[in-house]
């Protein structure tokens, strides 16, 4: 019985096709039912949700969260409910970060972005720890894709707060005397580079974590699934075809953790980002 399900997390070689196993990680229910066809008779629709599910489970996160939040918000009163409570505690907690960080200011003019951000990231962190469900941050596209909109909304924020001029002048090091501009050709290809490393990293830091949380999860229960085995030939009783021992649990809670930890992360170096970029002059007193 739980044959299918351990060739879905890759802990074997494929019976019948003598595929190569890959890294192991939770299955979602995506691909249960791509498993659960032969190869050959694979439907559109589910090779279709195969083909693109990080984007489809991406889809989901974002309907849940505008579903929470509407449902917080849709009969907001002085008296709160819990799940308004809820949302309104979360708002002030990131307001309040970005604001620390920003200044009451700015960190009101780029909140909705950098707020927005940080629930998106671990939300999706967080929706790979639900059964049959998988963590869109778990691919590297997704995660690129999340760094490439830090990345052009860092640049637009420095062209429009700064001018064109400006920000080339920033990108050479803001020389001020003949040394300064001296290093300008040495300055100005490494800032240049610096800021498409920035979003390289912020991609690379947060795929490869929550990738890994996945893979240790995997690995757990596949652990389990062995041991249910071993034992129940030992007992020559099929155990596995009832129990499974979840030797993966303990280790949701430190995916918790990491996930929110990174999620943070992700979002404070965004808004570093874009205080490095704000007008000196402005940002000086904050």
């Amino acid at each position: 019985m739980l044959q299918p399900f351990i060739l879905s997390v890759g802990a074997v070689v494929s019976a019948t096709g003598g595929e190569t196993a890959h890294p192991p990680e939770l299955p979602n229910f995506i691909h249960l039912l791509h498993l659960a066809y032969p190869h050959d008779q694979v439907p559109a629709l589910v090779q279709f949700l195969y083909n693109y599910q990080n984007q489809f489970f991406a889809f989901l996160v974002i309907l849940l969260i505008a579903f929470l939040f509407n449902m917080a918000t849709r009969k907001a009163s002085l008296i709160p409910s819990r799940l308004q409570a809820f949302a309104e505690m979360v708002v002030e907690g990131l307001l309040g970060l970005v604001c620390g960080m920003l200044g009451e200011k700015e960190g009101r003019r780029y909140f909705p972005f950098l707020g927005s951000l940080f629930i998106f990231i671990i939300c999706m962190n967080w929706f790979g720890l639900i059964p049959l469900m998988k963590a869109p941050t778990s691919s590297i596209f997704t995660t690129a894709s999340l760094a490439v909109c830090v990345f052009l909304y860092v640049q637009y924020t420095a062209i429009t707060r700064l001018g064109p001029a400006k920000f080339f002048y920033h990108l050479m090091g803001e020389p001020k005397d003949v040394i300064g501009w001296a290093m300008v050709p040495l300055f100005l290809p490494l800032h240049i580079l610096e800021e498409f490393i920035r979003p390289l990293s912020l991609a690379c830091r947060l795929f490869g974590n929550v990738f890994g949380e996945d893979i240790l999860l995997g690995v757990g229960m596949v652990l389990g699934i062995g041991l249910t085995m071993a034992l129940g030939q030992l007992a020559h009783f099929p155990l596995d075809q009832y129990i499974g021992i979840p030797l993966h649990f303990p280790f949701i809670f430190l995916a918790i953790l990491t996930s929110t930890i990174q999620a943070l992360v992700f979002t404070l170096l965004a808004t570093v980002y874009i205080s490095m970029v704000l007008p000196h002059e402005d940002h000086a007193e904050h």
